[in-house]
């Protein structure tokens, strides 16, 4: 540390960014350089542990959430029940012929980072990318056990020996334990946890589990742990495609040039000629913080996923050098333009004294990046079109039934005359009982008259109606013979299958085949 006329200056850090986009090699794959971000404090980095914390809560304890649905339904609050084809969460249950919802879902999601995107930039890369969480926790795992960035450093740069092997392989099997415990947490969604859990340890899981487990792991360790930012820059779109995201209204982690160009230490007393020097000192802060190893005052970068970490960074230094902080800051392309203009002379060069007053305040036409700066018609209809969505699914879920009413007719033959002369009908019926529990149901035909049921566990002569058991959230296959006994039907007639039971209703209208009548 410096110190001038009693302001510490940082020291300018020996680093260079890894992923420079002045030197950014054109081949569609480089082996991986490592990067030893610094620790840095700030409010960015807080928010960066508090959604890390939040996520990996959510993800880890969900399974273990009970939800009491009756005795004749699983209590576990969110389970992917694949073996029986439903899927809980809470109070939704959803059957497989309402896969739309998770469709829904999908479309949500997918609008929702749009939304966010041409709002607020890369923040679902930054913050709550599961890439970038489980990267988050190894890196911190890294620094409790190898110290800051000149410790891990030194340690990768010295020769083998015990302490070096010890410290690489606590921290090699501590991310091993967190990719088990992400695969294990994961199979969790699928089961019953705590019975899977008592299985898991006592070898009487499934093989699949097991498996499943073991790839997670592999996965989980080599994406969070070896590969790190090169999943982002060369696995993930997402870098590539949120170029059509943006505009000029978005918001990004920007280095404001308008007030840091030109780059330079501060001196005692400038003389009388000296050149005008901008608010940026060269310490290289905001390169030695970032986990993707990139230079902010490069410009804008694909390799930058928002994480605003440099933002911190920077701010530190501008607080020790009494300057105002926002060097390095969330600004939309349209503030720094505006800015960009206010610093720049006729030449093109920029003049940090035009964004100034003569005591070295900003000037009040320096425009600065509030949430005003975001709100506008393109999201306002992302929003609307999200939000619109979530409402008609919410809409639909409510009116849902809570029984229906399946019917197939027979395709051959498509009647039988019977010895009495009258006409029978078969269908294949399925009725589903939708609910946790046990339903009394009366299955009745109306719009035939005349016409009487048939079928196993009924009388030879038919009935009328029929009343059914329905077992707790199950599918009931029924086979039904509908008989008529008016011979002078027309070649189809329409009726209507009906079931109840007094308080919900299901139905659904049946075609009736006879025979044509001969001239």
């Amino acid at each position: 540390m410096i110190i001038i006329d009693n302001t510490q200056v940082p020291d300018s850090h020996d680093v260079e960014p890894v992923n420079s986009a002045n030197r950014r090699q054109q081949q569609l794959y480089a082996p991986r350089r490592k990067i030893f971000p610094k620790r840095v404090q700030g409010s960015f980095r807080k928010f960066k542990w508090i959604v890390m914390a939040i996520t990996l809560a959510i993800y880890y304890a969900v399974p273990w959430i009970r939800w009491d649905r009756g005795p004749y339904a699983p209590d576990q609050g969110v389970l992917l029940d694949l073996a029986n084809r439903r899927f809980y969460f809470f109070f939704i249950e959803i059957w497989p012929h309402e896969f739309y919802y998770v469709a829904g879902l999908l479309v949500m999601a997918g609008v929702g980072l749009f939304l966010i995107t041409s709002t607020v930039g890369r923040a679902w890369c930054g913050y709550t990318c599961p890439q970038t969480v489980w990267v988050d926790l190894f890196m911190g795992i890294e620094r409790v056990i190898e110290g800051d960035r000149n410790a891990r450093i030194k340690l990768d740069q010295a020769p083998w020996s015990l302490e070096k092997v010890a410290k690489r392989v606590l921290k090699h099997a501590s991310w091993l334990l967190i990719g088990a415990a992400t695969g294990g947490a994961w199979i969790f969604y699928f089961a019953d946890a705590p019975t899977l859990l008592a299985d898991l340890v006592s070898l009487q899981a499934p093989l699949v589990a097991y498996l499943t487990i073991a790839l997670l792991t592999a996965t989980t360790y080599t994406f969070g742990g070896l590969m790190r930012e090169q999943v982002c820059t060369y696995m993930c779109p997402w870098p590539r495609i949120q170029a059509a995201m943006l505009d000029e209204y978005s918001l990004t982690v920007t280095y404001n040039d308008w007030r840091g160009e030109p780059r330079g230490k501060p001196v005692k007393k400038a003389a009388p000629d000296a050149k005008p020097v901008g608010d940026c000192v060269d310490c290289k802060a905001c390169v030695v913080v970032c986990p993707m190893g990139i230079d902010i005052r490069e410009g804008q970068q694909l390799e930058c996923i928002t994480c605003a970490l440099c933002i911190d960074a920077c701010d530190s230094v501008m607080d020790k050098l009494g300057r105002d902080r926002g060097l390095i800051s969330y600004t939309t392309l349209n503030d720094y333009s505006t800015n960009m203009q206010l610093a720049g002379q006729a030449d093109g060069v920029i003049d940090p004294r035009k964004v100034r007053d003569s005591a070295g305040q900003l000037l009040p036409a320096v425009k600065h990046t509030d949430w005003r700066s975001v709100i506008r018609p393109r999201t306002f209809v992302y929003f609307l079109g999200w939000a619109a969505i979530g409402v008609a699914m919410m809409v639909v879920l409510a009116m849902r039934p809570s029984i229906g009413l399946n019917v197939l007719h027979d395709r051959n033959p498509l009647y039988v005359l019977l010895s009495d002369g009258s006409i029978q009908n078969g269908y294949d019926v399925k009725i589903l009982n939708m609910t946790p529990q046990p339903r009394e149901l009366l299955f009745t035909i109306e719009g035939l008259p005349g016409a009487t049921l048939a079928g196993p566990g009924l009388s030879d002569g038919g009935a009328e109606r029929l009343e059914i058991s329905v077992e707790p959230d199950l599918v009931l296959p029924l086979r039904i013979y509908v008989r008529s006994p008016d011979q002078d039907l027309p070649p189809q007639s329409d009726f209507t299958m009906t079931i109840t039971d007094g308080t919900a209703t299901a139905s659904t209208s049946v075609r009736f085949e006879a025979p044509e009548k001969q001239e």
